[in-house]
């Protein structure tokens, strides 16, 4: 089965791009590239990048996008989201990184950004650049093994691929049951449910990006050099 290249944080840096690029040409059998948002960030001009990413060269492994947390900051504050506004980039960054933000992405775009899904289901996989809760959700290697559990259950996936903590890891949530009490007007209740065997792989961001084999259910994290990452490995 065909290998997939996960990639996030490209942040407007054509170079950067095509550094993958040249990279996943050495990959055996990768065959689907997945861009988990943040194609665009206030420090470089992302016009070239996006332009790229809309007309691949021939020699390119072809780009599926989605939106991420810096799309999502643009599209409120170019009016794209009703009356949200970029608050929370606002809020963390500045006036200032606003204003850049704006000035990175010529107009023309917005189209095709506003255009971009969410994420994609892919088999018994989810891609998304957050969460099935919001694009900004975090989900560390830290995060509660409740809190995961519940982002894949949304979704009904086994698999859930997340980018927003520009971080990579992989937990396998191993099985066991949830057992749960209710009290009522007629007494109380006790219920068990199974946890099935589930994982959240976080991408990284950048040059650091993951390949993943659906067939053979392995994960590799790279850097784009030619250098593979030993996992990091939780169990919750």
């Amino acid at each position: 089965m065909e290998r997939w290249a996960l990639v996030s944080g490209l942040a407007g840096d054509l170079d950067l791009y095509e550094r993958i690029q040249r990279d996943l040409k050495t990959k055996r059998g990768v065959n689907n590239l997945f861009v988990l948002g943040d194609l665009i960030g206030p420090k470089h001009n992302c016009d070239a990048l996006l332009n790229r990413l809309q007309n691949p060269k021939r020699s390119d492994l072809k780009p599926d996008c989605i939106y991420g947390w810096w799309e999502e900051q643009l599209l409120a504050e170019r009016g794209y989201r009703g009356d949200r506004k970029a608050d929370a980039l606002r809020l963390n960054k500045g006036e200032d990184a606003v204003q850049a933000l704006i000035d990175a992405v010529d107009p023309g775009y917005l189209n095709w950004l506003a255009s971009l899904k969410f994420g994609f289901i892919e088999l018994d996989c989810a891609l998304i650049h957050g969460s099935s809760v919001d694009v900004g959700d975090q989900l560390t290697p830290d995060s509660s093994p409740l809190i995961l559990l519940d982002r894949l259950t949304r979704l009904d996936v086994n698999r859930l691929f997340t980018a927003h903590s520009n971080q990579q890891f992989q937990i396998k949530l191993t099985g066991g049951e949830i057992e749960s009490r209710v009290k009522d007007l007629s007494g109380e209740q006790q219920q068990q449910q199974a946890v099935p065997k589930r994982t959240v792989i976080g991408i990284g961001t950048g040059a650091h990006y993951t390949l993943y084999d659906p067939g053979s259910d392995h994960v590799e994290f790279v850097l784009a050099d030619g250098t593979a990452k030993p996992k990091k490995f939780g169990f919750g």
